[in-house]
């Protein structure tokens, strides 16, 4: 199965798929800030080491993340400590973000997009039908 994460209580395997825009879909991301931008979203891992980036691009206007989020902390909890974070870390390394939004300090969009990344649906419903059921295929190896 794929990478098990654990805590003192769980034992978990939450992956989401996050998307947002930049503010009114502005193409900010040329190679330096998509790697500044990289960078900080990492360096959050210091202050939240629950939280387990897996993968990071942008296109021109908008960030595509795979994240691995505990079940204990809510995905719209964690875009905002993104987004919040890297609004700062962006504005005060790029001042021409500041020309580009008019003088405001918001770089992104306000809302989101999130889908979970999981085990197959299939494999699930397979698996809860199959529930009390001997696994033959497994019997066979044990006993031979």
């Amino acid at each position: 199965m794929k990478n098990l994460r654990r805590t003192s209580h769980a034992v978990f395997v939450c992956d989401y798929h996050l998307v947002w825009p930049t503010k009114y879909r502005r193409k900010i991301f040329n190679e330096g800030v998509l790697a500044f931008l990289k960078e900080a979203i990492k360096g959050l891992s210091k202050h939240y080491p629950e939280l387990l980036i897996k993968e990071i691009n942008t296109d021109e206007d908008h960030v595509h993340i795979l994240i691995s989020i505990p079940p204990q902390m809510a995905v719209g909890e964690v875009v905002r400590i993104i987004k919040a974070n890297t609004a700062r870390d962006l504005n005060e390394k790029f001042p021409f973000l500041r020309k580009i939004y008019w003088g405001t300090r918001s770089v992104w969009s306000a809302g989101y997009f999130v889908s979970t990344v999981g085990v197959n649906e299939e494999i699930i419903r397979r698996y809860i039908q199959q529930q009390g059921e001997e696994d033959a295929g497994q019997a066979e190896l044990e006993l031979g």
